[in-house]
């Protein structure tokens, strides 16, 4: 028999938004001797908390999260520089003995931290000019011509996302090959047990509702209104962000609150979506229920199912 220790585990918890992914996240890290690395690309912006769900520091049950608050909201994110920063975390909690939590739904940034996943280069005459296009034109005429090329990347890009989408066609023109054909197999970086949260659509869509309700109650406007200051309009990726980008829009007077509030749960709604589908792509993903009936149930159903990968 051999005495080689057991490789080391990282648990993932993903899914599509208003799941329930922080929760069950801080439950698991607490089980396990963990701590959460957050895979939100939206989370990683200082100062986008009530927008984006960040759980506060009470919520979070005194368990350590990582990888929140990282960039100003006139960086420009970078899915190769998340997943530098992530592998650190991750590659750092090992050494302490500690069990890395990856929690969230950006589906590629989930991947970049946990898959074996180079990223090709950049041409700059390429990137130049496809912005170029994307400022003349607007995202949605790029988007069409994405949805032609390489309809799985259009489905997993928001139509609004002009600098994913113009990285996504200066991938395909700098190799000739679809962007999605770019990412590499199922092949794991990390031995990791990966959980889905699985919640029907009309009660994800209640939710979903709610939770946006609860924003504005919670002050996202003013939110909004003090990361203009701090130059959110500008910001290329941040200003893209669900809910901010319609509170933008009313703030400037394109459209009312009432409109941006129901755009918001109108946009989430078919984000929530685009992320189930990337996540029910993946075979390794184990799915449980969320469901409201179901989420006591939750976290020990979530620990039985990573004990048994432990032991296995």
């Amino acid at each position: 028999m051999s005495n080689a220790a057991p490789a080391p585990r990282v648990i993932a918890v993903v899914g599509p938004t208003a799941a329930g992914k922080s929760d069950l996240g801080v439950a698991l890290a607490r089980h396990f001797d963990g701590e959460v690395v957050n895979a939100d690309s939206m989370q990683l912006y200082r100062g986008m908390d009530i927008g984006t769900a960040k759980l506060t520091t009470g919520e979070r049950g005194g368990v350590p999260h990582h990888l929140l608050d990282v960039w100003d909201v006139t960086e420009t994110a970078s899915v190769a520089e998340y997943q530098r920063l992530a592998r650190a975390e991750i590659d750092a909690l090992l050494a302490r003995g500690r069990t890395p939590v990856v929690v969230g739904g950006s589906g590629l940034y989930v991947r970049g931290a946990l898959d074996v996943m180079e990223f090709p280069g950049t041409d700059p005459e390429v990137r130049a000019r496809l912005e170029e296009e994307l400022e003349r034109s607007g995202p949605g005429a790029l988007h069409a011509r994405l949805a032609a090329a390489d309809p799985e990347a259009a489905q997993a890009i928001l139509p609004g996302n002009g600098r994913r989408i113009v990285r996504a066609l200066e991938v395909i023109e700098i190799t000739g090959k679809p962007f999605t054909a770019n990412l590499p197999g199922h092949e794991s970086f990390y031995e990791t047990v990966q959980i889905g949260v699985d919640v029907a659509r009309p009660e994800l869509d209640e939710r979903i509702t709610q939770r946006v309700d609860r924003m504005w109650e919670a002050g996202l406007v003013d939110e909004v209104r003090a990361l203009e200051a701090r130059g959110l309009r500008e910001g290329v990726t941040a200003s893209r962000a669900l809910g901010y980008q319609q509170v933008l829009a009313a703030l400037a007077g394109e459209c009312t609150e009432d409109e941006a509030r129901a755009e918001t749960v109108r946009a989430t709604k078919r984000f929530a979506r685009r992320q189930d589908s990337w996540f029910r792509r993946d075979p390794r993903v184990h799915w449980l229920s969320g469901a409201a009936a179901d989420r006591r149930e939750l976290p020990r159903l979530a620990q039985s199912l990573v004990e048994r990968a432990i032991t296995a």
